[in-house]
């Protein structure tokens, strides 16, 4: 298990703060990750690159000289923020251009993609290769559904070559494409993961028995199998990869080929060159080259028991990326000169907002917007480990933790806009700002959304009414669908929203008060939450284990239950 942290919600602040500390000749900290120390030249395309804590060495790790120019850093197995992307990107911006590389995880394409329209509306041009490696997550058919994992190094390789050496964006776009379409990983699991603070691992192995396909984030493999010997593994391993053969590769006799063996976390080097020395030969058996392989920590889970073998197919260009020197804080390839640059500009992008003054009737309905943030944090306190347990169930058990950083961002941006006198509309906007900054992860970049469109819908001058609160709703529902691309049926927070937001909108053209109106919703959203125990996940990590969850409702809609029902308490004691 995790042993050392101190306050767990605090636990990627402090291992951002030790690690840039550990590592300042080659890193500078900035609000939402680390970039290069140097910075980078003129007019060059510049990589960053990102995605949650708690898989070091990525993604901090791969930062610097001969790799990316940045990383976002988010929460715990939590997909950075939009906020934190953009304050990465701007101050790695060259002038050149941004590549945007991560791997396919919904958080992290809903904050990046986001990071991007905004960099984009400023002027800066961005394009993005999201990583997608993993064989055990879809079939080759669905390619683009496969998660990424040990297989985004050799990407990040590619991309960060080719910009450093002053190709155009394109170029290092159809470059780091072209290396995301030739590599392959597999990975196994002996035991799960446990989260600092957590009192026991997202899932459980047998003893004797081996997981294969498990995820990053403690998602649950394909099948179970009794744990073969080391040349056993390393037989499975190289049998499934060399099964799905790039297309582009065609006639592989004579291929070469890089190779990444992957400790998850507490398998050792030793271990992992038992593994190496059967793979090597399996390779070479079937007429390979091996080119520069790496063998040990590249991505991890905390202290998962596994390892994943992953089998990048070189052409000539790709070969030149894959052996080039890099000096990063956990990657090192031949030698790379001492930087005679500038040092990085380290200037922290906060992205915060002017608070406006509300007027005296938007100022009271701001005492109560942030009461009931607070109340909703309360509830989110009390019920956060339950939470947490239901995520386990098909996720990475992370919601719980989650939804509480979150809250407890918004209330304090919330209790700021109160003291500035702040109307309502402004106060939503910016605890909506706050929650998505702090928490990352899809579930934050939504509930950003969702206070921001009710925020827009409020304004800071009006009286509240039931029909501008549920045509907030209803942007923020058509928002929330848009972006985070879940509908009604899919087993999300959708499925409470939308019963939701229809009921207000009911209730506000029958011209019931606003009290009766959210009562009456909050009914609905409390039975269509327990409502999604009988439905399949089809979108998200629980997708590949959708049958693990059925019986038990989705944390998403349990958690918008519980804080629609505690707003109602709010909304009752004061407009009663």
């Amino acid at each position: 298990m995790t042993h050392l942290f101190n306050d767990p919600t605090k636990f990627t602040d402090e291992l951002i703060e030790g690690f840039a500390a550990a590592h300042r000749n080659q890193i500078y900290p900035v609000d939402g990750g680390v970039i290069r120390r140097h910075k980078a030249k003129p007019g060059q395309v510049v990589l960053v690159i990102g995605g949650g804590s708690g898989h070091y060495p990525a993604f901090g790790g791969f930062v610097g000289a001969g790799l990316a120019h940045g990383a976002a850093m988010g929460n715990v197995f939590a997909s950075p923020s939009a906020q934190q992307i953009c304050n990465v990107a701007q101050a790695v911006d060259a002038g050149g251009g941004i590549l945007f590389s991560y791997g396919n995880y919904a958080g992290d394409v809903l904050n990046f993609n986001q990071a991007q329209e905004r960099l984009c509306a400023m002027g800066i041009d961005v394009r993005t290769v999201v990583v997608t490696d993993d064989t055990a997550s879809a079939s080759a058919a669905e390619k683009h559904k496969r998660r990424g994992i040990a297989g985004t190094l050799p990407v990040f390789k590619a991309a960060a070559v080719a910009a450093d050496a002053g190709k155009s964006l394109d170029e290092v776009f159809r470059i780091a494409t072209e290396a995301n379409e030739r590599v392959r990983t597999l990975g196994v699991a002996f035991s799960g993961c446990t989260l600092p603070g957590a009192g026991k691992p997202l899932f459980e192995v047998a003893d004797g028995k081996m997981e294969v396909g498990m995820g990053i984030h403690g998602e649950s493999g394909l099948y179970r199998m009794d744990a073969p010997t080391a040349d056993g593994l390393a037989e499975i391993l190289v049998n499934k990869l060399l099964s799905e053969i790039p297309a582009v590769v065609g006639n592989s006799d004579g291929a070469r080929i890089g190779v990444i063996l992957n400790s998850l976390g507490t398998v050792k080097h030793e271990e992992l060159f038992v593994v190496y020395r059967k793979v090597d030969q399996l390779l070479s058996a079937h007429r390979l080259a091996i080119v520069e392989p790496v063998v040990g920590e590249l991505i991890t889970s905390f202290d998962m028991a596994g390892i994943s073998l992953t089998l990048f197919w070189l052409n000539d260009q790709l070969e030149h990326t894959w052996i080039a020197a890099a000096d990063t804080p956990a990657f090192h390839r031949g030698h790379i000169a001492q930087s005679d640059g500038d040092n990085a500009d380290v200037t922290k992008f906060s992205g915060k907002r002017r608070l406006t003054i509300g007027s005296a009737n938007s100022q009271v309905a701001a005492t109560v917007a942030f009461a009931a943030l607070k109340a909703a944090s309360e509830v989110i306190d009390e019920k956060r480990e339950e939470l947490g347990c239901l995520d386990a169930i098909a996720g990475d058990g992370d919601h719980g933790l989650g939804m509480q950083r979150g809250l407890t961002a918004a209330v304090v941006a919330a209790k700021e806009a109160l003291d500035a006198k702040a109307g309502v509309g402004t106060l939503l906007t910016v605890a909506g700002d706050a929650w998505s900054d702090r928490a990352g992860g899809t579930s934050g970049a939504l509930w950003g959304i969702i206070l921001r469109n009710l925020g827009g819908a409020l304004g800071d001058e009006a009286i509240p009414t039931a029909s501008v609160i549920a045509a907030g709703i209803a942007a923020a529902l058509r928002d929330v669908m848009d972006l985070g691309k879940a509908q009604p049926g899919d087993k999300t927070f959708v499925d409470v929203l939308h019963p939701f937001s229809t009921a207000l909108a009911q209730g506000a053209s029958c011209n019931r008060s606003i009290s009766a109106s959210w009562t009456a919703a909050a009914a609905i959203a409390d039975e269509a939450a327990q409502a999604t125990k009988d439905l399949l996940p089809r979108i998200g990590r629980a997708r590949p284990h959708a049958e693990r969850s059925i019986g038990t409702p989705d944390p998403g809609a349990v958690s918008m239950a519980l804080i629609i029902r505690s707003v109602d308490k709010i909304i009752g004691a004061y407009c009663s």
